[in-house]
């Protein structure tokens, strides 16, 4: 179990970066879908990891961050229910 909880704790970590880099190198945009799923699933791979290593603090604001992606989301979805482009 210690070892799958690594995992989904560095999974979580290369998502965030990665999704950071790409916003930064202007390959994805701060309000696509694919920036906030990055973000969400590397939030909940640092939950897991923290959670299971006792890292209240860094549970906790990966619960808020997901929590922030979430809300982009459905904010997200609610534009496009309007009549809005498609942003990607």
């Amino acid at each position: 179990m210690k070892l799958f909880v690594e995992v989904v704790g560095w999974i979580g970590a290369i998502l965030i970066i990665a999704a950071y880099a790409l916003l930064s190198a202007g390959k994805l945009k701060g309000d696509s879908r694919t920036y906030h799923v990055m973000n969400i699933f590397g939030a909940i791979g640092f939950i897991v990891n923290s959670g299971w290593n006792g890292a209240l603090p860094s549970a906790a604001l990966n619960v808020v961050w997901l929590g922030i992606g979430g809300y982009a989301l459905l904010k997200r979805r609610r534009t496009q229910s309007a009549g809005s482009a498609p942003v990607h």
